[in-house]
């Protein structure tokens, strides 16, 4: 019997998503655990897979679409059925859903005109199944003179220097879709000459991504400025981390090192390893805090309210910095592996970050997070904790500079400055200083990070 299938909860505080692409197409038999659809929560790209069988039917959204949870995205039955009056059903249920905030880069397939759109009203019994996104119109703007393009398409045009009025748009009323934008980017010189390059640049000696700036202007664009549109990652970003601001009491607590034992214990490693891999200094931190944490477990707490969690183990939350926001991949139980397991799991999960590609469970469940903008050439710096963790080690570049030793000589040394947010609620000044001395007798003598 045929049914209608929503968009179901991909991650823990998702409330929508943008269905990025269909994997399956409308006729297509499926089974339990298919993959059907890829999805942009508000964490990263996830997979939609389906728990039931049969054929799909009808695709009720474009790819592209923003999504609320639990609407409407596609008729799920078996071969043949009559699927007009949950055409019907499907369709109410999405013009019920709260309006776009932005008209123009999120209209909903029911905003073009009805001849050109059959997607917005339930076609008669008799009326063929007919693909959402196989209609190709020529392109005019919308009534009222606006033209109407998915969020992805529109945030795909802006980061490669489009002109959408330029644009063919293959979608449900002259819709511009992302398959649009990207072909006229593979012919268009406009778009060699101010695209920055899409895939982010991996630092030799951190796991965050650099990435590259964007166009200063739009090609056609007279404006002043350009409004981009949030996307989930972004405006979940912008919410916890208001709420961390303005809910957590933060402290913090300010060392530094000497790091020249670490560099030579870095390049030690690095020649024994050979060409098996390369260990970089971010990957001899996230070891060392893994490790200071189980030396002071009291810095690895959370606060839930009426109770102080406790964490009996060790998961390392990774700041990654991407075109699309910032993530935070987790190294689960850091402190039970090598630096050649971390250094290798922080290359893939940095390497699936930039590519959609983490799963939930690789996000979530962090204990403590490293963010490290050494390589931006920043001394030391501020983090915001990632609730509901109870801190977060903000860490600079390593800085050559005059030093005095134990016999009163002046020497050269190389110094790394780490500051430690702290929740007050949870870890008070002399748990968070004793964390901080046993993390710099770690990285001041490396060879402890081996055993």
């Amino acid at each position: 019997m045929a049914q209608i299938i929503g968009l179901p909860k991909l991650s823990p505080t998702m409330e929508e998503g943008v269905l990025v692409r269909w994997v399956k197409q409308e006729g297509d038999e499926v089974e339990p655990g298919d993959l059907i659809a890829e999805v942009e929560t508000d964490k990263a790209n996830m997979d939609f897979a389906l728990e039931d069988e049969g054929v799909l039917l009808k695709l009720l959204v474009e790819a592209g679409a923003t999504v609320k949870l639990g609407a409407p995205v596609l008729i799920l039955g078996e071969a043949g059925e009559d699927i007009s009056e949950l055409l019907v059903e499907a369709q109410n249920q999405l013009s019920a859903g709260p309006a776009p905030a932005d008209p123009v880069a999120s209209a909903p397939v029911a905003s073009a005109p009805a001849a050109s759109a059959p997607a917005a009203s339930a076609p008669a019994a008799s009326a063929p199944v007919t693909p959402v996104a196989s209609m190709p119109v020529a392109t005019t703007p919308a009534s009222g003179g606006r033209l109407l393009a998915s969020p992805l398409a529109k945030t795909l045009a802006i980061e490669l220097g489009i002109d959408l009025r330029t644009v063919t748009g293959s979608g449900p009323g002259g819709r511009i879709v992302e398959r649009d934008v990207r072909a006229v980017a593979g012919t268009a010189p406009q778009a060699a000459q101010t695209a920055p390059q899409a895939a982010a640049v991996l630092s030799g000696e951190t796991a965050l991504a650099v990435i590259p700036p964007g166009p200063l202007a739009v090609p056609g664009n007279d404006g002043e400025y350009v409004d981009k549109p949030l996307t989930n990652i972004r405006r979940t970003i912008a919410e916890r981390l208001t709420a961390a601001k303005r809910d957590i009491p933060h402290f913090r607590l300010t060392t530094s090192f000497e790091a020249g034992p670490l560099l030579a214990f870095r390049k030690r490693l690095n020649e024994l390893m050979g060409g098996k891999g390369k260990v970089t200094i971010n990957d001899l931190l996230i070891k060392g805090i893994a490790l200071a944490l189980r030396r002071v477990p009291d810095a690895n707490v959370a606060y839930l309210g009426n109770a102080i969690r406790y964490f009996t183990q060790v998961h390392i939350g990774v700041a990654v910095a991407l075109e699309r926001g910032l993530m935070t991949p987790v190294v689960r139980n850091a402190d039970l592996k090598g630096l050649g397991v971390i250094s290798t799991e922080v290359k893939d999960l940095v390497g699936r970050a930039k590519d959609r590609k983490l799963k939930a469970h690789e996000i979530t469940g962090s204990t403590f997070t490293i963010s490290n903008l050494g390589m931006f050439g920043i001394d030391h710096f501020d983090a915001i904790i990632n609730p509901p963790e109870g801190a977060i080690l903000a860490v600079g570049r390593i800085v050559k500079q005059p030093i005095i030793d134990d016999d009163g000589k002046i020497g050269l040394g190389q110094r790394m400055t780490m500051t430690m947010s702290c929740d007050h609620r949870v870890i008070d000044g002399a748990v968070g200083a004793r964390f901080l001395d046993e993390l710099v007798e770690l990285l001041e003598s490396p060879e402890s990070l081996a055993l």
